[in-house]
């Protein structure tokens, strides 16, 4: 006999299913009262059980439909229900849209970032592996495609800790070769876009292809875990997402195909992608915390632009922060300077213009030391390096 839990389950799923694809019909009432039943069920589970594991992942998902729902109503015209007069669970959902409905459904180009990054792999501060890892895999075959007859890696993961440079690694490649740079993110996709995911997939592809017809394309996808991580069981369109994203990728190593068109996915929990996913993305490169001669670059790189007093020792700094990631490095030489701008506003000289806040001293970097933690935490870094371990190809 199936218990609540597994009930509910069931039920949040197919109200989703059925909601998306109301959505994606442009029946927005009718998805509105799905996306409302969905969102009950997931509440209801999560209350029911409230040490399930997996209740991060079902209170986000509800979040995303409430979201959904919130634009939804947005829409001139559409039926929003209150509690008073929401139709039951049972209602078949063919709740009629009033007439001169505006569609403002999210475009496809919404979500896509496609600026060209200032930034060059002269800019990552270390993370030399990582660095070499792509300029194997995109760099030499576009400068040289003639000398790889068996072709090049099209996919690569960039897996670590938030804030050690997955991002700045990905656009620093597409800068290098002077190619387009999409980035993407994935839990957009699953989300704002939900009637639209895997038709917004396939368009991403098919965009990129065409670009690179002329020039090299980096597509980016940012948290891909929101994408493609796999649960017992699937909330909303996840399958048919996930599906369609496996089967570009299986497109891109088509035979006597030789266009520069590489996907890069940032994560920062590989442990939850499954193998298929894997096998996609020959190259997995790990983007691990800085190490103490990096950190020691990377004060020196941040304080270029600052005052500082004589006193100030890099390679103390460096031995100070063990465990803080290369953001956190940032963040404390950006708190550093924002001391001694706000000494001179609270001073009341900041209203001369010849005046300038004082050198930034050694004790100024320790005091924030003390008082801003790391952002990594030491066990599931641990985790990374185990992952990483069983996984990396590189």
């Amino acid at each position: 006999m199936r218990n609540p839990g597994e009930e509910l389950e069931d039920a949040a799923a197919r109200y989703a299913s059925e909601a998306i694809k109301l959505d994606s019909q442009g029946n927005y009432a009718g998805a509105v009262v799905k996306y409302q039943n969905a969102v009950e069920a997931l509440l209801k589970l999560i209350r029911l059980y409230p040490d399930n594991p997996v209740n991060k992942m079902y209170y986000e998902k509800a979040m995303a439909y409430q979201e959904r729902i919130k634009a939804l109503q947005r829409l001139r015209g559409v039926y929003a229900p209150s509690d008073g007069d929401r139709p039951s669970s049972h209602d078949d959902g063919n709740v009629k849209v009033a007439p001169m409905v505006e569609t403002v459904k999210a475009t496809f180009e919404e979500l896509l970032v496609t600026e060209k990054p200032n930034v060059s792999t002269k800019d990552v501060v270390g993370l030399d592996d990582a660095k070499l890892a792509l300029r194997q895999a995109i760099v030499y075959p576009y400068q040289r495609p003639d000398l790889f007859p068996l072709g090049w890696p099209r996919g690569m993961l960039l897996f670590g800790p938030p804030g050690c440079g997955k991002t700045m690694l990905a656009a620093a490649v597409a800068s290098e070769i002077d190619g387009y740079f999409l980035s993407v993110d994935a839990a957009s996709i699953m989300s704002k876009w939900l009637g639209d995911a895997e038709k917004n997939v396939t368009r991403l592809f098919a965009y990129a292809r065409g670009l690179a017809e002329s020039k090299p394309v980096v597509i980016f996808i940012d948290e891909v875990d929101s994408l493609l991580t796999v649960h017992r069981q699937e909330v909303g369109g996840e399958t048919r997402v996930r599906n369609q994203f496996l089967k570009e990728m299986d497109g891109l190593s088509d035979k006597g195909r030789n266009l520069q068109l590489y996907v890069l996915a940032a994560t920062n929990k590989p442990w939850t992608l499954d193998e298929p996913f894997l096998r996609r993305f020959q190259k997995r490169i790990y983007v691990q915390p800085p190490d103490k001669d990096t950190r020691k670059l990377l004060f020196e790189k941040y304080t270029e632009p600052l005052v500082l007093d004589s006193d100030i020792d890099p390679d103390e700094l460096a031995k100070l922060t063990d465990g803080y990631s290369a953001s956190d490095i940032r963040d404390i030489c950006q708190d550093a300077q924002l001391k001694v701008v706000t000494e001179l506003f609270e001073s009341g000289k900041a209203n001369d213009p010849e005046s300038k806040p004082r050198p930034i001293k050694m004790k100024d970097f320790k005091e924030i030391v003390k008082q801003r933690r790391p952002s990594l935490v030491a066990e599931r870094v641990k985790l990374y390096e185990k992952w990483n371990e069983m996984y990396s190809a590189i």
